[in-house]
């Protein structure tokens, strides 16, 4: 029987294919006394070293597939299996009571997991919650003798169906066969959302029982665009469906004909269109999608990706290797974005209420001042190998952004004295993602050399949402007008001092989202590579003024996000 569902549409394209249906297996098993407790302890080192290798290959396949920045999440699960607290707490459970590990693995992390969902004021921990169940399912499966589903086994086109993805799932995604995947749960900037978007995998989250309305086998037709899903279609439902798909890519390959083509608005307004990588590998995309610079290099993952802190050295030759591969387009580089969800093995982190307003980014980086030095002076010495910009992230306070520059010229006056050439066209700027410096960008626009507007953060913060956060994220709104209000401010602060301002955030690369930047005056766009060449097809047919028109109306008279997007609507269909 025919049924149609609407969810959140993340990733576009157009699928018609065979469910499968992604389950939980049966990872039962009976608590047992044992004898051999050294045989058990055996058994739990076997099944953490096989998890250990199952794990550390997905993460390559990852970090190959969709690059270095989605496949750190799988540091934090390689991290949850070496913890010496956890493995050690299983192994004395085993000792202390004769049980089978499976038990005492179960006990413990049953434990371990409460006691972090509890902290429901602390999304980070939240997170490590949900690390724990999904290394400790790897485990169980090993200790019962369960394969987990292989998804990279899978060898005819399907749509996946499931509760949610997991990134150990989306990893494996094989995009030769899964035409699709489509979720009860998620939103926009779940993991699962972003990593569709990187491989170009159409995408429907959050249609609350899509496991409850199809069975195995059942036919869909799915719509990324939309969020349209129809269990069983009709004969006309397919064949509509396949008209749209063909659609489609037929679009896809006008857009591929831009490539090389300026971003200009229809009349004549020019931008520019960058993209955000997080290591040198991800220059084959920018460059692959018609990149017109780098908008946000994430240094953090040369310091996640190492067992202690990077050499000036390490940094660097990584430093180099982007800026000569962008062949003299401008490349922004964020100092170091540690702390909230993202932590190192080798830096002791202070316990925290709440990391993700705590000590991190820029905060560590001005405490920590020896490490920071090392990862100015590695720029420094890049910068005659492009055209470098700085930018220092999570800046709340002119003060801040003071001390981080004078300790970079320092770090430059150091070098020249030694005899080593230095650009001297280096911009410094910061990212805009706490709202105090949004509201006084007016006063940093004085002092820096550009902003890049990180709305990803803002908006969380500027809303007082978790935007990971099941409950809260209909409070995500990219589109709301105090946002709007707040990228506005930012952008007119810049133009005032004759700096331009730019955006690296989810909503750099939003369709809905574009027109109403163009008409605010956003100077540079920056966003996952993969989104260029469909903003580059958007932009050609906008006129900035008329644009300009739409920004104002959506700030001056709309009252709600739904009101401004149905604005857009009305001027983007004339």
């Amino acid at each position: 029987m025919t049924k149609q569902l609407k969810g959140i549409a993340v990733s576009d394209g157009i699928a018609v294919a065979k469910a499968y249906l992604l389950v939980e297996p049966d990872l039962s098993f009976e608590k047992k006394s044992i004898e051999n407790v050294d045989q058990e302890v055996a058994r739990l080192a076997d099944a953490l070293t096989q998890s250990t290798a199952e794990l550390q290959a997905i993460r390559d396949k990852a970090a190959k597939s969709l690059g270095e920045e989605e496949a750190q999440v799988f540091d934090a699960h390689l991290m949850v299996l070496s913890d010496p607290e956890l493995i050690g707490s299983v192994e004395g459970n085993i000792k202390d009571n004769n049980v089978n590990a499976e038990s005492a693995l179960k006990e413990v992390t049953d434990m371990f997991i409460g006691m972090f969902e509890s902290m429901v004021d602390n999304p980070y921990m939240q997170e490590r919650a949900a690390d724990i169940k999904d290394v400790t399912k790897r485990i169980m499966s090993h200790l019962v003798g369960v394969k987990l589903p292989d998804l990279s086994m899978i060898n005819e086109e399907v749509i996946i169906v499931a509760e949610d993805l997991t990134p150990s799932d989306t990893a494996q995604l094989d995009r030769n066969f899964v035409r699709a995947f489509v979720t009860n749960i998620g939103g926009r900037t779940s993991h699962s959302a972003i990593m569709a978007r990187s491989l170009e995998i159409p995408a429907v989250v959050g249609t609350k029982n899509i496991t409850e309305a199809v069975s195995e086998g059942d036919i869909l037709a799915l719509d990324g665009s939309s969020g349209e899903v129809i269990v069983n279609p009709t004969a006309e439902e397919i064949a509509e469906f396949e008209s749209k798909a063909k659609a489609f890519a037929e679009l896809k390959a006008e857009w591929e004909k831009l490539k090389n083509a300026q971003t200009v608005t229809a009349d004549g307004k020019h931008f520019e269109l960058a993209a955000n990588i997080g290591t040198p590998k991800d220059l084959e995309g920018v460059n692959g999608n018609g990149g017109e610079a780098v908008g946000l290099y994430r240094t953090e993952f040369l310091y996640m990706d190492s067992p202690d802190f990077p050499s000036e050295d390490d940094q660097f030759e990584a430093y180099k290797a982007v800026l000569e591969g962008m062949n003299g387009k401008p490349v922004v580089v964020r100092t170091m974005d540690i702390g909230g969800d993202k932590e190192l093995p080798y830096l002791k982190f202070p316990e925290e209420m709440n990391p993700f307003l705590g000590y991190r980014a820029i905060r560590i980086c001005l405490a920590e001042d020896a490490m920071f030095r090392t990862q100015l002076r590695a720029l420094l010495r890049a910068s005659v190998y492009g055209n470098l910009r700085i930018m220092f992230p999570m800046i709340a306070t002119l003060q801040e952004f003071r001390d981080a520059k004078a300790m970079l010229l320092e770090e430059k006056a150091k070098l020249v004295s030694e005899g080593v050439e230095i650009s001297e066209d280096i911009q410094v700027g910061i990212m805009i993602e706490i709202p105090a410096a949004a509201v006084i960008a007016d006063r940093f626009a004085k002092e820096v050399d550009f902003f890049s507007i990180g709305t990803n953060d803002l908006i969380q913060y500027t809303m007082a949402a978790d935007r990971m956060n099941e409950r809260v994220s209909y409070l995500y709104q990219p589109y709301n007008p105090a946002i709007l209000r707040l990228i506005k401010n930012v952008i007119d602060s810049a133009h005032a001092e004759g700096k331009w301002a730019g955006m690296c955030g989810e909503m750099a690369g939003d369709q809905t989202a574009v027109p109403l930047l163009v008409g605010l005056g956003l100077d540079e766009f920056s966003m996952s590579a993969t989104s260029i060449l469909r903003t580059r097809s958007l932009m050609k047919r906008l006129d900035s003024a008329k644009m300009a028109e739409l920004a104002n109306k959506a700030i001056s008279e709309c009252d709600t996000a739904e009101e401004v997007v149905a604005l857009v609507e009305a001027y983007t269909a004339e």
